[in-house]
C-alpha cells in the first residue's frame, strides 16, 4: 500500500472509481454542492471559546442518482468557487454510453453554460429560473429551451412548475444523509484519494445545441 507522501505526490493523476448501482431506464441526476471544513476549530469549541485562528473550507460538488441515491460524480474546489462552472465537469464523469434523462439543480445553475452542457448530453434540464430572470437572446437551442421554461413559469407560476417537473426532488440533497451522513463520509473518503424519466413538459425543441452555444457562460 502506498504511503501518504506517495499519494500526495500522485494525487493529481490518481484515478478514483466511485462504486455505484445501475437503475433501469435513463439516469436522472440531482446536482448541488456542500462544504467540508478541513482546517480550524470544531463547531463546539468555536461556540464555547470563539473562533481561534483561520478556518478553511473546501466545496464539494455532487451529482446524485435519484433512483439509488448513489453519488455518480464529484468534484472538489476552493470554497470561493461558484457552482455553475463545475456542472459540465460533473457530466463529463458520466460515461457517454449512459443515457441521462434529466438533470435537476437549483437556480444557481441557471446559466447558458449549464443548459448547453445538459442539452449536449440529450438530457432535460430541470432548473428553476432565478426570480429576477430575464429572457435570453434566442440564438441557440439552450437559450430557446430556457426561455420556454421562463414563459411557463411566468404563466403557470413557480409552485405549479416545480410540482409538474418534479423540481422539488432536489430537496433530497439537503437531507442529513447527504449533508452529514453516509454519503458525506463516502465523499470525504474518495476525496482523500485524489420518477420516472421526465420529459420536457413545456419545451418542445431538439435537445442538441449548435456551435453558437459552445464556450458560452
Amino acid at each position: 500500500m502506498p504511503d501518504y507522501t506517495t499519494l500526495c505526490r500522485q494525487q493529481k493523476t490518481l484515478s478514483v472509481q466511485i462504486p455505484y448501482r445501475r437503475a433501469d431506464g435513463p439516469l436522472n441526476l440531482l446536482v448541488d454542492s456542500t462544504g467540508i471544513k478541513f482546517l480550524g476549530d470544531g463547531e463546539l469549541q468555536a461556540r464555547k471559546h470563539g473562533v481561534q485562528g483561520r478556518r478553511q473550507w473546501r466545496k464539494v460538488h455532487v451529482a446524485m442518482d435519484t433512483a439509488t441515491s448513489d453519488i455518480r460524480a464529484v468534484e472538489f474546489t476552493p470554497g470561493s468557487d461558484g457552482d455553475s462552472p463545475i456542472l459540465p465537469e460533473l457530466l463529463e464523469q458520466i460515461p457517454e454510453s449512459e443515457e441521462i434523462g434529466t438533470v435537476t439543480a437549483d437556480g444557481a445553475y441557471d446559466t447558458l453554460r449549464c443548459h448547453t452542457a445538459i442539452l449536449d448530453r440529450q438530457a432535460t434540464p430541470i432548473i428553476p429560473i432565478r426570480k429576477n430572470g430575464r429572457p435570453w437572446k434566442a440564438n441557440c437551442t439552450a437559450a430557446i429551451a430556457r426561455n420556454e421554461t421562463l414563459r411557463a413559469t411566468q404563466y403557470y407560476g413557480r409552485a405549479f412548475w416545480k410540482r409538474w417537473t418534479g423540481c422539488h426532488a432536489r430537496s433530497r440533497m439537503n437531507r442529513p444523509e447527504f449533508t452529514g451522513g453516509q454519503n458525506s463520509r463516502r465523499i470525504a473518503h474518495h476525496g482523500t484519494e485524489s420518477k420516472e424519466d421526465h420529459e420536457a413538459v413545456f419545451t418542445r425543441v431538439p435537445r442538441t445545441c449548435g456551435a453558437a452555444c459552445r464556450g458560452a457562460s
